[in-house]
């Protein structure tokens, strides 16, 4: 079973800023557990919109080659 206790936010993989409360990812075909992921906060939520935001310019200036390059990261 896979347990993912951080989220990726900026290019880096980071804690959630308020503890690690966690849900049950299930198989939708038997329902089996098969991992568990970390509740984000409200916190944990602004933290990634500012990082899109601060990302969005720069990318936005990037043509559709140079985007797909570093989407295939």
């Amino acid at each position: 079973m896979k347990i993912y206790k951080q989220f990726y936010i900026n290019g880096k993989w980071v804690d959630p800023v308020e503890g690690v409360n966690s849900f049950d990812v299930l198989n939708p075909s038997n329902e089996e557990v098969i991992g568990q992921i970390s509740l984000g906060s409200a916190k944990d939520v602004d933290n990634a919109v500012e990082a899109a935001k601060n990302a969005f310019n720069s990318f936005s200036q990037t043509s559709v080659g140079e985007r797909s390059g570093l989407l295939g990261k």
